[in-house]
């Protein structure tokens, strides 16, 4: 009965107004999908795929999306980024692709921004991160339906900023691309406004996909800084995290880790009590608001049949991504009438979407960026599972953290207030089986 409610959940969207678009309906939904299928990344992209595979199997049951079944191409961003943006082409070009989800990495999302454009392709960013994007561009088929950089780092800094108000200094460990470059120098340009006496110790930027991180656990290890900052994801970070434990540096700073949702199952007994943890976006199979709906029961029983794991937060990204192109094509085509919506009329269909998640309600804005709410906490062991789950959480609304509209993240952040801490917005849990 669970799988049901979730199945006419997500096909409610698609299935509105199909009849009306039967007679100029297209015999198939071509959509590209890149994710990392390689590479140390792919513990990151893998499970968006498992996903992907599971949503729009679901949503084809129900009808596809206004009657027309959905069919997934992949291209494996694990590839590098010559070789993405020519089988992202190939899959439009050859294929025939209508729409595409792109990226992961936010080097990835820069580099097909200006390529759907010239294809004139949906192109929908199902997760990369850099607020840059829509800050410093304008891209008519371009769309991100969850939160950016500025959302989750801010959420961070307030997080820290309530359960460890007093530290002194802080390190950075992050990867040295444009996510991590970015993530630091917004949470830095924050840092600067609520605690201006914090002293930075140290600034350390490893090689993405680096395997070594003894060099800088050392550094850390003599520096002995009050909090480590790593935004680093997958792979990346798990061998960082496993490599800090190792040599005690978990026990010896606070951790502060806002994607490090993705990695707890992995990790297992390797993560201690303490350490400050997030999911970019209130991503968490466990959400203190949302773990009991039947859908989320639905979906994550369903993964966890499916590979033998819990879902992480790019299965949610994932969803709100199908779950929103669904709902795009349906107030698309309804303003179409009689046939089938365009590309130009579906990527317009999204400004000023909301449509429910998950775990919420996603909305998107007129500069095509997507609200989403944030969830942070605090590592516990308890004997429910072999790995640690949030406590002490703060769920910070997408409006309350999100760069408002026409603002660059960099400026707002460099103007936060000290009041935003302890918002009367946000609200707060503890871990509860």
């Amino acid at each position: 009965m669970v799988r049901m409610k979730w199945a006419a959940a997500l096909a409610a969207a698609a299935m509105l107004g199909a009849p009306a678009l039967a007679q100029d309906k297209p015999k198939e939904l071509v959509v590209g999908i890149a994710t990392f299928l390689s590479g140390p990344a792919s513990v990151f992209g893998v499970p968006g795929k498992n996903a992907a595979d599971l949503l729009i199997e679901e949503l084809n049951a129900n009808g596809g999306v206004l009657g027309v079944p959905v069919k997934p191409v992949y291209v494996d961003e694990g590839a590098g980024t010559n070789q993405l943006l020519s089988e992202y082409r190939r899959v439009v070009q050859e294929q025939g692709a209508q729409v595409m989800f792109g990226a992961i990495s936010s080097g990835s999302c820069n580099a097909l921004a200006p390529v759907a454009e010239d294809l004139k392709v949906v192109n929908v960013m199902w997760d990369c991160g850099t607020q840059t994007i829509f800050e410093e561009g304008k891209w008519k088929y371009s769309v991100r339906t969850q939160a950016h950089a500025g959302a989750e780092m801010m959420s961070t800094l307030l997080y820290l900023m309530k359960v460890k108000p007093d530290f002194k200094t802080i390190a950075v460990v992050n990867q040295d691309y444009a996510w991590g470059r970015e993530s630091w120098a917004l949470f830095q340009a924050g840092l600067k406004a609520l605690k201006p006496d914090v002293k930075v110790a140290a600034e350390l930027f490893p090689k993405f996909g680096a395997p070594d991180f003894s060099t800088e656990i050392t550094r850390l290890s003599a520096l002995r800084p009050d909090v480590v900052l790593s935004t680093s994801w997958g792979g990346d970070l798990d061998t960082f995290v496993q490599q800090a434990a190792a040599r005690g540096l978990l026990k010896q700073s606070t951790f502060v880790l806002p994607l490090a949702e993705s990695s707890l199952e992995r990790l297992g007994n390797v993560l201690p009590e303490g350490v400050i943890i997030g999911g970019r976006g209130d991503h968490y199979w466990l959400h203190p608001k949302h773990k009991n709906s039947p859908e989320m029961l639905s979906f994550v029983k369903k993964y966890k049949d499916k590979t033998g794991v819990y879902p992480i937060y790019p299965t949610f990204h994932m969803a709100q991504a199908v779950i929103g192109l669904a709902k795009a094509y349906e107030k698309a085509g309804q303003a179409a009438g009689a046939k089938w919506p365009s590309k130009e009329q579906v990527i317009a269909a999204f400004e000023g979407l909301e449509f429910k998640s998950l775990t919420g309600t996603i909305s998107i804005r007129s500069d095509h960026q997507g609200l989403e709410d944030q969830l942070l906490g605090t590592t516990k062991r308890v004997p429910d599972y072999p790995f640690a789950v949030y406590d002490k959480m703060a769920l910070y609304p997408g409006k309350l953290v999100t760069t408002p509209l026409g603002e660059k993240s960099l400026e707002w952040f460099a103007k936060v207030k000290p009041d935003l801490v302890r918002d009367k917005s946000i609200e707060t849990f503890d871990y509860a089986k």
